[in-house]
């Protein structure tokens, strides 16, 4: 199932976070763009799905609950895609830190849980710049589903995998499809090398280890 990736020569640097929902990643690349901004880096942030070429798209098929998981994975990889070209390739051409909240890996573990050919999902993606850094913020499902709970009034359709047929309870459908997307990370780990974070202690020790991993990477970046 090996794919390889896009290794390449820009002076800039990549560092990415993944994990379930939950799973604190949003936090801790938020703490650590201060923090950089703060060391005098210069530093942007990309996020997953967040491209306006199919943001509304996106939006208007979800409501109507239209997607199959095909469609679902394609319409991901052409937001990616022109994050790609926009957001992450020119800061790393022009030296600087890009910091990516979920990256091709959400897409291995997702669109898999839906059904999707895990070759074929990762055929889709071999453009993808090779990150720096791989984070995984592996939190336990309970603390996960905690922190989503208690953070919304009710889970979405989509984010609990209803679409898949788990569960008639959309709570029960999300422990699942979380596990089962939990499951897939855990298989990526030694694929593709993630930097492991346990994601169920303090906020604080959380990020210094992610500052102290990230550190010597940072020699050559060039600052303010």
């Amino acid at each position: 199932m090996m794919v390889s990736y896009g290794n390449h020569d820009f002076p800039g640097r990549l560092f990415v976070v993944e994990g379930t929902d939950g799973s604190g990643k949003s936090t801790q690349l938020a703490l650590l763009y201060q923090w950089l901004k703060s060391e005098g880096y210069p530093v942007l942030f990309s996020e997953w799905n967040s491209s306006p070429l199919v943001r509304e798209t996106t939006k208007r098929a979800k409501k109507k609950t239209l997607f199959t998981p095909a469609t679902f994975s394609l319409l991901h990889a052409t937001d990616f895609a022109d994050r790609t070209e926009r957001d992450i390739i020119p800061p790393l051409k022009a030296g600087a830190i890009v910091l990516a909240d979920r990256y091709i890996y959400t897409a291995f573990a997702r669109d898999v849980v839906r059904g999707c050919d895990p070759l074929w999902v990762r055929q889709i993606y071999r453009f993808a710049v090779e990150p720096t850094v791989r984070f995984f913020f592996r939190a336990p499902l309970e603390v996960a589903l905690e922190r989503i709970l208690s953070g919304r009034p009710e889970l979405k359709f989509y984010e609990s995998g209803m679409d898949r047929g788990f569960s008639d309870d959309r709570e029960e459908s999300f422990k699942i499809f979380q596990g089962k997307i939990l499951e897939e990370y855990d298989r990526m780990v030694d694929e593709f090398g993630f930097t492991v974070v346990d994601a169920s202690r303090s906020i604080i020790r959380q990020q210094h280890e992610m500052r102290r991993i990230i550190t010597p990477h940072l020699k050559g970046v060039n600052k303010f």
